[in-house]
């Protein structure tokens, strides 16, 4: 059984690494209500995407009901805005709390291995996936060769998740719903996807998606994010600068907003983080943040990174609905990498 497991986790890279298809155009978003209309995925067809991400909130489940949950999926799946966006170019996923099965739900939730087989099923992982052979659905893909590999890490931020801790009106400091929480045993990634992350960001690429379900860059803000766990936020600053990993750049959804968030820090070089939420949902309010870069966006949005590899450039986008461009930040190679 030892053995069948190590094969399960070395098969995916080997395929992975033959997988030389040069990622031009890479699209994401997050927090689709499977009840309503998702035509703006017509929008990101149009956009011609070599790779699409979901991040989190694909569906809104939010049951202990494994029978409610798949169909909930199925809803999803029968949309013909989905099939067109999975016919036009190959589609990743992770997910949040909502696709988990319960509101901000982490490690406790008690379905999460039931959940977890949906999950898998209905994004079609392929049968040797390591996914299969660890507890969570976090993983990795790359793409490319050469100087031109994009290394896609896909985080799973629910599974091994400590309890968030709550703002009260007397903590007159903090606002919204949660407050951050300084303990050094709290964790979001816990400590077995921690490792794999390490081993991950030692391995060879010039461009490095991490895909967090929550963000990470921003300013906080109260809701569900890193920076209610300041401790795992700098540990992955840490991991970053003693992997000397370049080519970090974030994507995040959950919030129901927009933005491009830059954090500047005294480990790295600054990290970017593209918020794109959503898909379908919006909120009443947005928040401010001093990292944000340019407007944010309100409306329903996804999010798309163009890079140029003659010009080693690439420019992290925000489109509406509308398809109209409402953010936007031209990156040299240079500026994500150490000295």
């Amino acid at each position: 059984m030892k053995l069948f497991r190590l094969v399960l986790i070395l098969l995916p890279l080997s395929l992975a690494s033959q997988n030389s298809k040069t990622i031009q155009t890479m699209a994401f978003g997050s927090c689709s209500d499977q009840n309503k209309d998702q035509s703006i995925l017509y929008k990101v067809v149009g956009k011609h995407p070599d790779l699409f991400i979901y991040l989190g909130d694909n569906i809104y489940g939010d049951t202990h009901d494994m029978d409610v949950l798949r169909s909930k999926y199925d809803m999803l799946g029968g949309k013909a805005e989905h099939q067109a966006l999975r016919q036009e170019c190959e589609v990743l996923a992770t997910w949040d709390d909502h696709d988990y099965g319960k509101n901000d739900a982490g490690k406790k939730y008690e379905m999460k291995k039931e959940s977890k087989a949906l999950f898998l099923d209905f994004w079609k992982e392929p049968g040797n996936s390591s996914r299969y052979a660890h507890d969570g659905i976090y993983h990795s893909e790359y793409y490319g060769s050469g100087d031109e590999i994009v290394q896609v890490i896909l985080l799973d931020t629910r599974s091994f998740r400590t309890r968030l801790k709550y703002s009260y009106l007397r903590l007159i400091k903090y606002k919204n719903s949660y407050r951050p929480n300084f303990s050094k045993k709290a964790t979001i990634l816990g400590e077995q996807q921690w490792l794999w992350l390490e081993e991950e960001l030692k391995k060879p690429a010039s461009i490095r998606i991490i895909a967090s379900s929550n963000q990470f860059a921003h300013e906080y803000n109260g809701y569900e994010s890193w920076t209610n766990f300041p401790l795992e936020q700098e540990r992955l600053l840490q991991l970053i600068q003693s992997s000397q990993a370049n080519g970090v750049i974030c994507i995040s959804g959950d919030v129901h907003w927009g933005e491009i968030s830059k954090l500047e820090n005294s480990y790295t070089y600054p990290i970017y983080d593209v918020t794109s939420s959503g898909l379908t949902q919006t909120w009443h309010k947005t928040e401010p943040n001093s990292n944000r870069i340019g407007e944010v966006i309100p409306q329903s949005n996804f999010g798309i990174i163009q890079i140029d590899w003659e010009a080693n450039q690439l420019e992290l986008q925000i489109y509406d609905e509308h398809d109209s461009l409402r953010a936007r930040t031209l990156l040299n190679f240079k500026d994500l990498q150490f000295d």
